[in-house]
């Protein structure tokens, strides 16, 4: 069996055609889409401003190294990831480039494991920062470290109002470089800025304490993929952009402020075609029962693979150029499609879940939609038994 890295290094030899017949079902990345994504985003801004390529998640299930080497080629500065361990997994594919962690780190083998691959932790508060310049005292190292403020969130950072303590009691810390002051929205993506805007004038309410005290921050950001979209006065000196990267709109309401391009396709291969009569069910539960003969299809997918189960009968796939419903219940490794339209449909045939055939596409935000749930969502499920294929090497 070819392993997941093994998968991805075959990948940039661009030999699609090999690894798709060895393969169930894939996820395929267009990294000239990326490449695009990331060239027209950095286009968008001002030429001061850094762009932060956000490829946590296995960059939202794209393949983070792929992506974090694709995005710093074409005008990414810098990366942010959630964990340590995708961190050191960036360090050990030879990225050098500034790598953030949005995550908070608090045990002390975590923090001597930072200093070790020279990471960028964030830190959320006075506790955590002596933790730290503690731990980075005894190993005799110093790290750049930026500084989360807590705007209304509620979830990582310290209050804005204590801003000016917190940095205080950092910058007596030796062995901590502040390198940034950052905050994040929690409603960016919402076409009611109200309380995007009282974020907004939070973080600079303590940007202008700490201006009191004589200290301006060497970098100060805010902006996610929603506030670089919608608005430039969010951007300071550089945006953390996550979703966009992919080419994935934050918001309906985002979608023309710059050209994207999907960059992930979900798909699967029919290992067996069937007809089944009338009256006869479809898969667990019977929660599809047969009103004539069917011909149906089955696909080697499922939700073990991060298709989600409540999609059943509310799922369409692509076949030859056709959309067809999905039928019964979507099972850990498969899913039937009715394919009555198609009689020339055979076992090998390429099923498209999410992407683009022709004129027909189906998006990560169509599932969202159906699910009530979100795209990141989405893009985040699809497990590491599905290789991820890399194509379209941009030039």
């Amino acid at each position: 069996m070819v392993s997941w890295q093994q998968q991805s290094n075959l990948g940039q030899q661009n030999d699609l055609s090999v690894l798709v017949s060895r393969q169930r079902a894939w996820v395929e990345i267009d990294l000239a889409a990326l490449a695009h994504n990331v060239r027209t985003l950095k286009s968008f801004l001002a030429p001061q401003t850094k762009l932060m390529a956000v490829v946590k998640a296995d960059a939202y299930g794209h393949g983070a190294v792929m992506v974090a080497q694709t995005a710093l080629a074409n005008g990414a500065d810098c990366l942010a990831i959630a964990t340590l361990a995708e961190g050191v997994e960036l360090r050990q594919a030879g990225i050098k480039a500034p790598i953030l962690i949005l995550g908070a780190i608090n045990a002390i083998e975590d923090i001597k494991a930072v200093a070790a691959w020279q990471l960028e932790p964030t830190i959320c508060d006075p506790k955590q920062a002596l933790t730290f310049d503690t731990t980075l005292n005894q190993l005799g190292e110093s790290l750049p470290v930026h500084l989360k403020l807590d705007t209304g969130m509620s979830r990582l950072g310290t209050n804005w109002q204590e801003a000016v303590s917190f940095v205080q009691l950092v910058q007596t810390l030796p062995n901590l470089n502040i390198a940034s002051v950052y905050s994040h929205f929690s409603t960016a993506d919402d076409s009611d800025r109200t309380w995007m805007n009282l974020q907004h004038q939070r973080f600079g309410d303590a940007l202008a304490q700490l201006k009191t005290i004589g200290f301006v921050p060497p970098q100060v950001h805010l902006a996610n993929s929603a506030a670089t979209l919608s608005d430039r006065t969010c951007h300071y000196d550089l945006v953390r952009v996550g979703l966009a990267l992919y080419g994935l709109y934050p918001a309906a309401h985002l979608v023309r402020a710059i050209d994207l391009k999907p960059a992930l396709q979900v798909k699967a291969k029919i290992t067996q075609v069937k007809t089944i009569l009338s009256g006869e069910g479809v898969s667990y539960g019977r929660k599809f029962v047969a009103s004539k003969d069917t011909k149906i299809a089955v696909v080697g997918i499922g939700y073990a693979d991060g298709v989600p189960r409540n999609l059943s009968n509310r799922l369409q796939a692509i076949v030859c150029g056709k959309l067809v419903p999905q039928i019964g219940s979507i099972t850990m490794d498969q899913l039937m499609l009715n394919i009555d339209d198609l009689p020339q449909v055979r076992p090998g045939e390429v099923v498209t879940l999410i992407g683009q055939q022709n004129d027909l596409r189906i998006t990560a935000e169509d599932w969202a939609t159906t699910l009530d749930t979100i795209s990141w969502e989405i893009l985040c499920s699809f497990k590491h038994r599905l290789p991820r294929i890399f194509n379209n090497q941009p030039v």
